[in-house]
């Protein structure tokens, strides 16, 4: 018997069942506009909200970064690996948050598996939303402590679990959230959690992956959004969406990250974030510190594009932010959904199963500043000629 054949039957069921995740290749700068499996279309995909992937500023300082650092960082952070780009990056970071200080890391994932395993232990307590991205999933297993899981955005349900569940003998309770959730577009209700954390005495954590760049002032993320600077004890950071760039960061009080320094283990035991990348994500940052125009155009494009695709009779669910679901419920007919918008020109994936609930698989929008009114009006164009065809509005 082939010891591999628990792989082959578990290829074929995906397959059966319309789950199984096909990847297109890109051949080009981020933009508008790709270039994916021989074909030039629409970008709907990719998080680079604010066209920094592929912005002049951002190549010159990562050009400036290899020719006096090289291209490989060579070593952790914690022996060879520091540069002074690193430091110089983590000042910036703390300056445009408004926190004491940050640490950088090779990925927003990578942020989420060194804070919360450092934050509390297998006698400690730790209080998740049920929608939590995956890499605070993997960082509350990591971390060995019980996970209670509270229904979606809901603080009644979070009151009644903190209420019910009393810290374990290390005494600590966490509370950990996304600030946006990633494949629906909400907000989390962060000014009641940090009432309900105060109220318990629990540490509060909010991965703002989605929301650097794109809430609060000039893009300073949901804990500026809210007014709540001072009432959250760690913000984690990515700097590939908005930033359009690669890595992680977490920002909070001095003591905090002095403490990830010391048992973050990505940070102790992976190679350092390579200079390019430092310093073009020191450029985006830069760039959102002496304008707010990126975000605004931004916030713009999405509410001219959800105006059209409800008008046109699509379900965007309950999006407060630049992504856009468009609600189609079976996995099979979301990815027939979206190959027949690729064959027009448009790529936008289908999201299923077990990304977002079964019954719940949508193509997700990702709307960018690069977008010009004719690029969005040419994707709504699409989208009704497909719905039209497949009977979705």
């Amino acid at each position: 018997m082939d010891t591999l054949q628990f792989i082959l039957d578990e290829r074929e069921r995906l397959e059966q069942a319309g789950l199984r995740v096909g990847v297109r290749t890109v051949e080009s700068a981020q933009g508008a506009w790709l270039r994916v499996d021989g074909r030039r279309v629409l970008n709907f995909s990719s998080n680079n909200y604010l066209g920094l992937a592929n912005h002049p500023r951002l190549a010159e300082a990562a050009r400036e970064a290899i020719g006096q650092y090289g291209v490989g960082p060579a070593a952790v952070r914690s022996i060879a690996g520091t540069l002074r780009l690193h430091t110089e990056l983590e000042e910036t970071l703390a300056r445009f948050k408004g926190v004491e200080a940050t640490l950088s890391f090779q990925s927003g994932f990578c942020a989420n598996l060194a804070a919360i395993p450092a934050l509390v232990g297998r006698d400690d307590l730790i209080f998740s939303d049920e929608l939590n991205h995956a890499s605070i999933i993997d960082g509350c297993r990591l971390s060995g402590a019980p996970v209670v899981r509270y229904a979606h955005g809901d603080c009644a349900s979070l009151e009644r679990k903190l209420a019910e569940n009393p810290p374990g003998p290390g005494g600590r309770a966490l509370i950990v959230t996304d600030g946006v959730f990633s494949m629906d577009g909400d907000i989390a209700p962060l000014g009641a959690i940090a009432d309900l954390a105060r109220r318990h005495g629990a540490l509060l954590m909010v991965d703002d992956a989605h929301g650097e760049g794109v809430l609060g002032r000039g893009g300073r993320g949901v804990v500026d959004h809210f007014g709540l600077h001072g009432r959250v004890d760690v913000e984690v950071g990515t700097l590939s969406k908005a930033f359009g760039v690669v890595g992680g960061f977490v920002a909070g009080r001095g003591v905090v990250i002095d403490h990830l320094r010391q048992k973050g283990r990505p940070f102790l035991f992976s190679s350092a974030l390579p200079a390019a990348d430092t310093a073009a994500a020191a450029a985006a940052v830069e760039i959102l510190e002496e304008s707010d125009t990126l975000v605004r155009k931004l916030w713009d494009n999405a509410r001219y594009f959800k105006e059209r695709m409800n008008g046109a009779g699509f379900d965007t669910g309950a999006s407060e932010t630049p992504i856009t679901p468009v609600m189609l419920g079976e996995a099979g007919r979301a990815q027939e959904f979206s190959r027949r918008l690729f064959e027009r020109g448009v790529f936008a994936m289908a999201i299923a199963f077990p990304t977002v609930p079964l019954g719940k698989a949508r193509i997700r929008v990702m709307i960018s500043a690069t977008h010009g009114r004719e690029d969005l009006d040419f994707g709504v164009a699409s989208f009704v000629e497909v719905g039209r065809s497949l009977g979705v509005v």
